[in-house]
């Protein structure tokens, strides 16, 4: 048997056991790279060599109606991402209500050191209030 022959031989073999949920060699997963170890050839055996021995394997694993393992593991990773985009948006929004707050506080603190250096001190020990513009906060 010609080692090309002998390839196609093992693949197919390894295609059954993953489909069938009996992998000897690999982790079973539905992917070319566990295919490639279940069947002992190098992985570009498949991606370069027998084509139409991966496009099979997937075709077959389409059939099946379930999701290969990156697409389930990608799926989980989006779900992650999106919810982490909504905490990091959440966060940006009470940073820039923040920022906003901050703003407001440099300014009349402005305020106020500008009208202490425009009244000179006197050597009365009489204590002025200046007046206060106050704000209410914003309700989060």
């Amino acid at each position: 048997m010609s080692g090309a022959a002998d390839e196609r031989d093992r693949i197919r073999a390894a295609m059954d056991r993953i489909l069938t949920g009996r992998p000897e060699r690999s982790n079973g997963a539905l992917t070319v790279v566990a295919l490639a170890l279940e069947a002992d050839v190098p992985r570009n055996a498949l991606t370069q060599r027998h084509l139409d021995l991966k496009n099979e394997f997937y075709a077959k694993v389409k059939e099946r109606g379930q999701p290969t393992d990156a697409e389930t593991r990608l799926r989980k990773q989006v779900v992650r991402l999106k919810e982490l985009r909504e905490k990091d948006k959440a966060e940006l929004e009470q940073l820039r209500a923040d920022v906003q707050g901050l703003v407001r506080v440099v300014n009349q603190l402005t305020l106020e050191n500008r009208q202490l250096r425009e009244h000179p001190f006197t050597r009365d020990p009489v204590v002025r209030v200046f007046p206060v513009q106050h704000t209410p906060p914003k309700p989060s």
